[in-house]
C-alpha cells in the first residue's frame, strides 16, 4: 500500500473507532455508573472508559495487529519498534461525562514514526467529527475548518484546564488563569482538553493552555489546530513535544501575546 493510501486508510479506521465508541458513551449518558478514583481523588474512570478502550484496542488488534497502541486506561501495547502507534483517549472529559455534564469525546490519533498523521476527535452528544491529515488540512463533518483571525487579547475567548493534582501541587495554573482572566475578553474551562484544541481549530475559541496533560489528550487535537492554520506550541514556544506536560494552541495571530502572557508570569516567580 503506498504512504498516501496507507494513511487514508488509518484516518478512515480511527473515524470508525471513533464512531463507535462515541455510540458507547451516547448509550450510557446520564445512566448510573461505577465510578472510581486513579491517581487523585479528581481522576475519575468509570466502565464507560474502559469499555470504550476495549471496544477500539480489539478492533486495532484485528485490523492492525503490527500497530503499537498507548491508550490512557493501559490497555494497549505500546510498542517502541512499531511503524505505527495509535494514541488513544477512549473518553476525554470523565468528569463530565460522570456528572451527566455534556461536555466528553472521543480522541484517537494515528502516529507514523513517531509524527502524527492522523486526528480524530468525536463528540457523540452533538455528532460533530472533528478530523485532520497532515498535509491536507482539517475538517468538521467533513466541512473545511480554519482558525479565527482575531489578533487582540482583549477580543478573545480563550480555554484552559486544570490538572488532577490541583489540590495539592503550587504549579496549579491559577496563576496564569488570573492574568488572561484581565486581559481576555472571556475564559472558558470545560473540562476536556482534546475538544478545546478542536474548537480553536473550528475559531469558537482563539486560544488555549493547559499544563500536565498527556499524549493521549493533545496528540489528534494538535494536528486538527495546525492542519487548520493554527499554531501548537510548549510554554517556551518550540513545536508541541507530544507529551502534553505544556500545550500552548491559537490561532497563530495571539501566539506571542499569549507567550508574553506566561514569560512575564515565570518571570515575576524565578
Amino acid at each position: 500500500m503506498s504512504g498516501g493510501r496507507e494513511v487514508g486508510a488509518q484516518r478512515a479506521l480511527a473515524e470508525e473507532l471513533a464512531r463507535a465508541a462515541g455510540a458507547i458513551q451516547r448509550d450510557r449518558y446520564g445512566s448510573t455508573l461505577e465510578i472510581a478514583s486513579k491517581s487523585a481523588s479528581i481522576d475519575l474512570v468509570t466502565e464507560v472508559d474502559r469499555a470504550c478502550e476495549a471496544a477500539i484496542v480489539e478492533t486495532l488488534r484485528r485490523e492492525r495487529p503490527d500497530d503499537a497502541v498507548l491508550a490512557e486506561e493501559g490497555g494497549g501495547d505500546d510498542r517502541p519498534d512499531a511503524t505505527w502507534r495509535w494514541v488513544i483517549d477512549p473518553l476525554d472529559g470523565t468528569m463530565n461525562f460522570a456528572h451527566a455534564y455534556p461536555r466528553f469525546c472521543v480522541s484517537i490519533a494515528a502516529q507514523r514514526e513517531g509524527r502524527t498523521e492522523v486526528g480524530v476527535v468525536y463528540d457523540p452528544l452533538l455528532d460533530e467529527l472533528f478530523a485532520a491529515t497532515r498535509g491536507a488540512g482539517a475538517s468538521l463533518n467533513g466541512r473545511a475548518l480554519r482558525v479565527s483571525q482575531e489578533d487582540e487579547i482583549g477580543r478573545a475567548l480563550l480555554a484552559t484546564g486544570f490538572a488532577y493534582d490541583v489540590h495539592e501541587s503550587e504549579d496549579d495554573n491559577l496563576d496564569h488563569f488570573a492574568d488572561f482572566a484581565k486581559r481576555a475578553r472571556g475564559l472558558r474551562r470545560d473540562g476536556s482538553a482534546a475538544l478545546d484544541l478542536c474548537y480553536v481549530a473550528a475559531g469558537r475559541f482563539d486560544g488555549y493552555w493547559e499544563l500536565k496533560l498527556h499524549p493521549w489528550d493533545v496528540a489528534a487535537g494538535n494536528l486538527v489546530v495546525e492542519e487548520a492554520g493554527g499554531r501548537s506550541t510548549d510554554f517556551a514556544g518550540a513545536p508541541a513535544a507530544g507529551d502534553g506536560r505544556e500545550t500552548l494552541a491559537s490561532n497563530g495571530q495571539l501566539h506571542a501575546a499569549m507567550l508574553g502572557i506566561i514569560r512575564e508570569r515565570r518571570s515575576r516567580s524565578s
